[in-house]
């Protein structure tokens, strides 16, 4: 399961013209699920995000998590993640996970963060959406669990 996190000032995402979810300061996380990856996985990378310090303490340093600092966390599905650009000029999808089985872990993951965390809001699997985003830093990082092994 691939994450590209963004530490964010806020972020929203909407469908239809119609906010579906939004959160001031915290992490929005484009989520992509590879074929062979498992709830397990998920709830992996889920721990992963909610305790990775990349929050400023009070000297400066990127020591605090979104648990430390009570921000939100916006999940994003992307299957493009997942996607194999290793050679060519487009993008192979075969090592992205059916859409099935990418549902299912993506709202696995959902769940199990918002029984984790107050502040969780989501996009929607399958849909054309528009996420606008304040970027702080910038900070963004790529993490990886299962499959790919990054």
């Amino acid at each position: 399961m691939i994450a590209l996190l963004q530490r964010v000032s806020a972020a929203r995402v909407e469908v239809d013209d119609a906010v579906i979810g939004e959160i001031g300061r915290g992490l929005l996380v484009l989520l992509g699920v590879e074929a062979g990856d498992t709830a397990a996985d998920g709830e992996h990378l889920i721990e992963r995000l909610l305790n990775y310090r990349v929050f400023a303490d009070d000297a400066g340093r990127m020591n605090r998590s979104l648990r430390d600092i009570d921000g939100g966390l916006l999940l994003v599905p992307q299957f493009t993640l997942a996607a194999d650009t290793r050679k060519g000029l487009r993008p192979g999808f075969s090592t992205a996970a059916r859409p099935e089985l990418g549902r299912e872990l993506f709202d696995h993951a959902l769940a199990f963060a918002g029984a984790r965390h107050a502040q969780v809001g989501q996009g929607r699997f399958g849909a054309d959406m528009q996420v606008t985003l304040t970027n702080d830093g910038p900070v963004t990082f790529w993490l990886q669990t299962g499959g790919g092994r990054r």
